[in-house]
């Protein structure tokens, strides 16, 4: 795809992927209009404070749960991404139906605006919590992963496409447990929910460029899961606050000792390439397995998960990707 000649949007635009995809958007491809779509004019305002501004770029106030906002934000755009959620296990296990409203009913919206106005590619921002989930938040996400892929039904003859990324825990992004860790260092206590945890990583900026890079591999109903590397939560402390206390205060609701990126049934379609997966649809009815030959199938009982996984972060790549928030928390 030639990204100069196209005509970006992207929801939640000023979260924290979205300002990440904006500013490699704006250095690495120049693309012809990029449009941040969001509900908060103040982050639109401090966004453009930072220097997110220039010509090519457009702020949109609108919420993914009004359609016909989102229609016409998307007038003209030749490429959506969906980074718009509610992503707190707490806050959506305390507000169900808001979750519901936006990751689920929102999901629905981007498809009916896209196809509407022709959109050519869709890409959804997925999580490992919607393998096997037990929380809301993984069950939104779900189902929002299977509007996606599914509604690759509904193009028709049209030209829109709609696929996943789906990864691990971002260091960086909201609700990060990095910046809660070094705050809590000044304590003397790091409290921790349970020692046996383990999670797979990546950077913000890992997880935006793995998005740019399927984005333009996508044909259309695919998952892509990036192959990233697990860290023991025990070991991420031990090197953020080596002579803090752990206190460790039980597993909360909704949380899991593991995270799968793929599991058991869904590796039976899966092919595996060099840097990362591709989840086929179960029922490829719309453009066919146009992946097989490009990779290679995974063996029965095959399970992607962050404690049998065979690349885990070393201590010094651990200090590397906290290091940005050792700085911030000395500045602040």
């Amino acid at each position: 795809m030639n990204w100069s000649e196209s005509v970006i949007l992207v929801t939640g635009g000023t979260g924290s992927f979205g300002r990440a995809f904006v500013s490699r958007l704006l250095k690495d491809h120049a693309p012809k209009k990029l449009i941040v779509f969001s509900r908060d004019e103040l982050k639109q305002h401090e966004m453009r404070g930072a220097g997110f501004d220039g010509p090519t770029l457009r702020y949109f106030i609108g919420d993914v749960r009004d359609e016909s906002r989102l229609r016409r934000a998307m007038e003209g755009a030749d490429v959506v991404v969906h980074a718009a959620a509610l992503k707190q296990v707490p806050a959506c296990e305390y507000n169900p139906i808001e979750a519901i409203l936006t990751n689920i009913m929102g999901a629905r919206n981007v498809v009916e605006a896209a196809l509407d106005t022709g959109v050519g590619r869709v890409m959804a921002l997925s999580t490992d919590k919607a393998v096997n989930p037990i929380n809301l938040y993984g069950a939104t996400k779900l189902a929002a992963e299977k509007l996606f892929v599914q509604s690759n039904a509904y193009a028709g003859g049209r030209r829109t496409r709609f696929s996943c990324v789906r990864y691990g825990n971002v260091i960086g992004s909201r609700g990060s447990v990095v910046p809660e860790f070094v705050r809590q260092r000044a304590s003397g206590v790091v409290r921790l929910t349970d020692e046996r945890m383990t999670r797979f990583w990546l950077s913000l900026e890992q997880g935006v460029r793995f998005t740019i890079s399927c984005l333009e591999q996508m044909e259309g109903g695919e998952v892509f899961v990036p192959k990233i590397p697990s860290m023991r939560i025990l070991d991420l402390v031990r090197v953020i606050a080596p002579d803090s206390r752990i206190e460790t205060i039980g597993i909360r609701p909704g949380e899991k000792l593991h995270e799968v990126l793929i599991s058991e049934d869904e590796a039976r379609h899966t092919l595996e390439l060099e840097q990362m997966f591709v989840v086929q649809p179960a029922e490829a009815l719309w453009f066919g397995y146009s992946w097989n030959g490009r990779g290679k199938p995974l063996p029965d009982g095959f399970r992607y998960a962050s404690d049998s996984n065979d690349r885990w972060l070393t201590v010094d790549e651990m200090r590397q990707l906290i290091e940005p928030f050792e700085t911030s928390a000395v500045g602040g």
